[in-house]
């Protein structure tokens, strides 16, 4: 098994185009945006973002929680 070395983005410029890129995705640039900066705001792994239901994180009205409570996949 091969290891794969990922790094964080430091770049503001690489960010900023990274994200307008996932913005202008035709197909699922929102749903895309919305896990980059779920991701970047929580420092979670994306498996763990993708794991999460729209109920983890929003009230029934459609507000975004105070708190959320997840268990990354690393340490079950």
């Amino acid at each position: 098994m091969v290891q794969q070395i990922v790094l964080p983005i430091k770049d503001t410029n690489i960010l900023k185009m990274v994200q307008d890129t996932l913005l202008d995705s035709v197909r699922a640039g929102r749903r895309n945006y919305t896990v980059f900066q779920v991701g970047k705001a929580t420092l979670l792994r994306v498996s763990d973002v993708m794991t999460l239901k729209k109920s983890d994180v929003s009230n029934p009205g459609g507000s975004v929680k105070n708190t959320a409570f997840i268990h990354d996949k690393n340490n079950r």
